[in-house]
């Protein structure tokens, strides 16, 4: 199949992007969800948060990424030392995110580990999917938060391990809870129970590049 992911246009959202911490060294900032990290490769696609970051921060650079759908935290490097540093601590998973996501269901179990396989999906592109014999490594733990058993919906506290693309949607979707509004792999109901993806990076703790001090920024999800 020929890989067309290059010619979907994704509006961006009027939504700006909010600082949670600053210094000389790099940027945390939340980012809103229906807004690319970085520019997407159709023509339409150039308004994005490094763009919108650079404006105004004209050295900041990207060590990681958040989807189009997913709102929430992006730790932004100001400075080569910076970008060196963190990109070590990202390739050691020394770096912790968390995330808050709201699923279709109820959750039974109090807290789990789900340890699935990813991979391209080379048929379906962009998408990915769990595959045993070709799919990397991937581990995410999760907790309740909360159960709304009237409505079948359970809010979940999510920690990759790992950082696969799309783990959590399709870590999520593999035991049964797809995410709310996941239009790319959730269920006709799940996908029309919210007007946007129910995912947020709420919580990120690293070491910063030249004190080693550990930093630790929240932002609530708004959901």
């Amino acid at each position: 199949m020929i890989d067309l992911s290059h010619l979907a246009v994704l509006p961006a959202t009027d939504q700006p992007f909010t600082v949670l911490y600053q210094d000389e060294q790099l940027l945390v900032v939340s980012k809103p969800a229906k807004l690319l990290t970085v520019p997407g490769r159709h023509p339409a696609n150039k308004d994005c948060l490094i763009n919108r970051v650079q404006c105004e921060w004209p050295s900041a650079t990207v060590v990681h990424r958040l989807d189009y759908d997913t709102s929430g935290i992006v730790l932004l490097p100001l400075t080569k030392r910076a970008l060196s540093e963190l990109s070590k601590q990202f390739q050691a998973r020394t770096i912790t995110k968390q995330y808050q996501a709201i699923v279709a269901g109820v959750v039974s179990a109090k807290s789990g580990e789900i340890n699935l396989p990813i991979t391209a999906d080379q048929a379906n592109r962009p998408l990915y999917k769990i595959c045993r014999t070709t799919g990397k490594a991937s581990l995410t733990q999760y907790r309740v938060l909360n159960r709304d058993s009237g409505a079948a919906q359970s809010r979940l506290l999510l920690t990759p391990v790992t950082g696969r693309s799309h783990q959590l949607r399709l870590h999520l979707l593999a035991i049964g809870h797809p995410i709310l509004g996941d239009t790319l792999y959730g269920t006709p109901e799940a996908i029309t129970a919210a007007e946007r993806l129910l995912l947020h990076a709420c919580h990120i703790r690293f070491s910063h590049p030249l004190s080693a001090q550990q930093i630790i920024v929240d932002a609530p999800a708004d959901f």
